[in-house]
């Protein structure tokens, strides 16, 4: 059950002394998010607590009005060239067809997916110095750049790492020199 949302109704309800039993006492709660990507956090949780915690599978839900944004914003910008413009296109809907398990259809909710050769990480002997390099360019030049909107548009997320240490022990050769505030 998500908690998080059963307590904010249930105070609402409470403080609106809601007699109707309507979700939120009443209130329209506007939730944001992709429920796909998304899933709560449960320590030691197995998937199906993780799966039964989330909105979606709160009683709650019913009373959900689900809005869809319909148009990849990046692919408005007059910055792309035709080439990049398509392989945006190609790769969201990809990603959106995996997360709505349309992928090796028909299946029970689990299946093997074939990662497009593109998105793999071929660099086996240093596959995270490899995405550092992929999403921040050499270590050379990432020494040298200052704009803090090159940083603010970039991340490296890996909330089911293994050992989520090994993620953070790669440092670029350069920036291990000296640290950048």
């Amino acid at each position: 059950m998500c908690f998080f949302n059963t307590a904010l109704d249930r105070s609402l309800a409470d403080i609106m002394r809601n007699k109707d039993e309507k979700p939120f006492g009443g209130k329209v709660i506007v939730f944001g998010g992709d429920f796909r990507q998304v899933l709560p956090v449960i320590p030691g949780g197995t998937r199906a607590e993780i799966v039964l915690s989330a909105l979606n599978s709160s009683y709650l839900w019913k009373h959900c009005k689900v809005l869809k944004l319909t148009r990849n914003m990046r692919l408005q910008s007059g910055n792309l060239s035709k080439e990049e413009a398509t392989d945006i296109k190609e790769f969201s809907e990809w990603i959106l067809d995996v997360g709505d398990g349309k992928i090796n259809e028909p299946n029970d909710g689990e299946t093997e997916i074939d990662i497009p050769e593109e998105f793999l990480i071929t660099d086996e002997e240093e596959p995270i110095e490899s995405i550092s390099r992929k999403i921040y360019g050499d270590s050379s030049s990432l020494q040298e750049n200052k704009d803090p909107k090159f940083f603010q548009g970039r991340a490296i997320l890996c909330p089911r790492f293994p050992k989520p240490s090994g993620c953070f022990d790669f440092e670029p050769p350069r920036m291990r020199k000296r640290s950048m505030t």
